[in-house]
């Protein structure tokens, strides 16, 4: 295994929220201890920060969302992610958790190295009610699936009983994370409407953490948010219109927030950041990409800090709470024993601006990529 010693490193704390002055070496696959390296590279005057972990991000809907996918073949769907992991690895992302549309085929592409990318956790479909986000219908044609095939099962259920069996189609087809849909699209009249009832989103729950998989949310709407929260969803994602109550029911029940500014990032989504932040609910960071280019995925990043995050706290929603959330003690943070997901940027100071044109060089489980 190849040691690499990061000479005269400024790295960040990201819990202290400080920088620290020191070496920092990589050994193999972790962060070790000691001096002794088989190469060195020089680190003044850059700082180092751990690997970005984007919570939600959707690798494999470049080549579909706001297309027709009438005119694609199935296969477009997974090779379009190629180049979107690639992308994401350079900027030093180094973990995404995928909110529907990748399939196990390209976790495994990732982890045998067939193609350059982060590692990737997937949640395969977003299941829901009939009528709901993931329930793609037609008055003229009736149901239209374009996504299914047996690496992508159907998501769609009614009642507690078929919420357990949607669980267990997702995780007999390879998921890491529950993907469940509680309100409709932020451009749909449905964006406030609730669309589980409390025993499904019970059942959903129940059953995922039965299979060891947790739950993540899909919730517009306050109510949508505080009943998954109450019924022990992991993370809310988006929550442009989070109130009191909701908040409250994510701080009862240790739920993570996860607001995709990127996406919406309207002034009543800014509100409810602030109300999140003063409530105290633990914020991680997530693009919802491709709404805007996976390029710009650095960009979230800004966005947290400027609604009240700052520096410190924009960076440590993308790594050290983004990697409490996914529940991956192995990284998020620079310390001996953790894994080796690094970014050097050009320059020690802590503006989280530019993020993507200050990137030197990334590790990724120890293996330098950039």
């Amino acid at each position: 295994m190849t040691r690499t010693l990061l000479r005269s490193a400024a790295y960040l704390d990201v819990a202290a929220g400080e920088i620290v002055h020191d070496d920092v070496l990589i050994d193999g696959e972790i962060i070790g201890s000691g001096t002794e390296a088989d190469e060195t590279v020089d680190c003044r005057g850059s700082l180092l920060v751990p690997g970005f972990i984007d919570c939600h991000t959707h690798v494999a809907l470049t080549a579909t969302l706001g297309q027709d996918p009438l005119d694609l073949p199935r296969s477009a769907r997974a090779l379009s992610a190629v180049p979107v992991l690639r992308t994401l690895l350079s900027l030093g992302i180094t973990t995404v958790r995928d909110a529907w549309g990748a399939d196990a085929g390209l976790r495994l592409a990732v982890e045998r190295g067939w193609i350059d990318g982060p590692q990737l956790l997937i949640s395969l479909r977003q299941v829901g009610t009939t009528g709901g986000i993931g329930d793609h219908w037609s008055p003229a044609t009736g149901p239209i699936d374009l996504t299914s095939d047996p690496s992508m099962p159907n998501p769609v259920f009614d009642g507690p009983d078929e919420a357990r069996a949607a669980v267990r189609r997702m995780v007999r087809a390879g998921a890491d994370w529950i993907k469940a849909a509680v309100t409709g699209s932020i451009r749909s009249d449905s964006k406030h409407d609730v669309q589980f009832t409390p025993e499904e989103m019970q059942a959903l729950v129940a059953e995922a953490a039965s299979r060891r998989r947790s739950v993540m949310v899909h919730a517009h709407g306050a109510r949508g948010a505080e009943l998954a929260a109450r019924a022990g969803a992991r993370s809310i994602e988006h929550g442009v219109f989070l109130d009191e109550a909701a908040v409250a029911a994510m701080v009862e029940h240790d739920t993570f927030y996860v607001p995709t500014l990127s996406a919406i990032g309207s002034p009543e989504h800014l509100h409810s950041v602030r109300l999140a932040l003063e409530a105290g609910v633990p914020i991680a960071m997530g693009t919802d990409n491709p709404v805007t280019p996976h390029a710009n995925a650095l960009n979230e990043i800004t966005l947290l800090a400027s609604a009240g995050l700052g520096a410190v706290g924009a960076l440590r929603a993308a790594t050290l709470h983004a990697a409490q959330l996914l529940q991956l003690d192995d990284r998020g943070e620079i310390a001996v024993g953790k894994r080796a997901d690094l970014v050097l940027l050009d320059g020690d100071d802590l503006s989280v601006d530019n993020l993507a044109g200050r990137i030197k060089a990334v590790w990724r489980n120890g293996r330098r990529f950039r």
